[in-house]
């Protein structure tokens, strides 16, 4: 009786762990920062009026910022709609108001909104980017918001209330802000690639104070800083039992130690305007870097100082300026600015398919259970398989674009357009 009883609890713990509910999505591009959930029979038919459409709310603004979840909180950055001009600061008469927005998760209603920092002089800012474009960091009890050099801060997710707040990190974006906040253990990474200041910095994720900041200290082989600027989201792996902070950005990436900022490699892959996040597999480190002569490199991640020479493979074909890639065992997926999808093979860089599809992406895609979600400008979401061969199956539509990516909470998926939060889920 004793080992029959035994043996169902053996079951019930292996069925409890099979089934168990993926770790919530607490920065941009989830809760491994590479794009990808565990949960299963996420909606994959749905759009605009759809039964699969638990609710739409309205969010006033302009922001590309993605939205995350902590437990029945959504939380996202906004700004007015107005954009900086391209070639000169602009002082305001009124000043701009920068903002959070917290969602209640089951009802769609708005549980926060409230106003951050006001700004009376604005950047030189790309009619393509916003204001508040980086996407937030959760966890329990905390939200920590950045909007580049405009401010950061870190607030309770309980009253909304600032517990800290920082505005003397310099940096002129001068095509708008774009790097995501990340937290790693009791430190919240920053990173600030400008036109005059390129650097990243480490604070005290519970007082706000500097740890530790590192200027990006190589030769661009340019005095031009608008060719210096970068918007990419470090990330952070663990190689032969030493955890590296991997941080793209113009012209290199370096591999920090996470605790103190001491440089452990640099590879030089020239591009600007790094974006992506890096990914890491099969023994190597994927990096976007955007433009330049080869813009997607895959690197040995192993030595010190100047690991150049550890580049495997690049490649320059169908490369994303903007969305990050998704990486699947030994494949390597992603979606172009002009709406072309692609596979690779993730150890050699050889292309196994490449299908174009309408519409403009800047969103990065989402893989779930076997599936690649994109989502365009347009509204337009194509779903296909993450296989070797290309399987389109399903075509969605929403009345309006998507910039932000997507988030996952449970069945449902969290998604943002230029105007709307949604939650889609099954419905029977």
């Amino acid at each position: 009786m004793r080992l029959f009883a035994s043996t169902w609890l053996l079951f019930f713990c292996l069925c409890t762990v099979s089934f168990a509910a993926d770790a919530p999505w607490n920065q941009f591009r989830g809760p491994r920062g590479d794009g990808s959930s565990t949960e299963k029979e996420l909606p994959v038919k749905f759009g605009e009026g759809s039964k699969e459409i638990v609710w739409k709310t309205a969010i006033l603004g302009r922001a590309w910022s993605s939205p995350v979840v902590w437990g029945k909180q959504i939380w996202l950055t906004n700004a007015p709609d107005i954009q900086g001009s391209l070639k000169e600061r602009v002082k305001l008469d009124k000043p701009m108001e920068l903002s959070v927005v917290c969602v209640d998760l089951e009802t769609g209603k708005v549980i926060h909104n409230r106003k951050l920092f006001e700004v009376s002089e604005l950047q030189v800012t790309h009619q393509t980017n916003t204001f508040a474009s980086p996407t937030p960091f959760i966890e329990e009890g905390r939200a920590y918001i950045h909007f580049g050099s405009y401010g950061t801060a870190c607030l309770d997710t309980k009253t909304g209330q600032t517990i800290w707040g920082r505005r003397d990190l310099e940096c002129d974006h001068w095509r708008g802000p774009g790097s995501s906040p990340i937290v790693h253990g009791d430190l919240l990474y920053l990173t600030f690639d400008g036109y005059d200041f390129q650097y990243i910095a480490a604070l005290d994720k519970k007082t706000g104070k500097t740890v530790w900041k590192k200027d990006r200290d190589i030769d661009y082989h340019t005095t031009d800083g608008d060719a210096k600027k970068g918007y990419s989201t470090p990330a952070i792996i663990e190689v032969g039992g030493r955890e590296l902070l991997i941080s793209p950005f113009a012209y290199a990436t370096i591999a920090y130690e996470p605790k103190t900022g001491e440089p452990i490699w640099t590879v030089f892959h020239k591009g600007m305007n790094a974006a992506a996040r890096p990914l890491y597999g099969n023994g190597l480190v994927y990096i976007n870097s955007a433009d330049g002569p080869n813009p997607l490199v895959a690197v040995n991640p192993q030595g010190t100082g100047d690991i150049t020479k550890n580049i495997v493979w690049s490649s320059s074909k169908q490369i994303p300026k903007r969305s990050s890639q998704i990486l699947v065992g030994d494949t390597l997926f992603m979606m172009n600015d002009s709406g072309v999808a692609s596979c690779l093979d993730a150890k050699t860089g050889t292309e196994v398919w490449s299908k174009r599809l309408s519409g403009a992406y800047w969103s990065s895609p989402l893989l779930a259970d076997g599936l690649i979600y994109c989502w365009s400008q347009e509204g337009d979401v194509p779903v296909f398989k993450a296989g070797r061969e290309f399987e389109l199956i399903a075509e969605n539509k929403f009345e309006d674009g998507f910039t932000a990516s997507p988030a996952v909470a449970g069945k449902s998926l969290i998604v943002r357009t230029k105007t709307h939060l949604y939650r889609i889920e099954k419905r029977d």
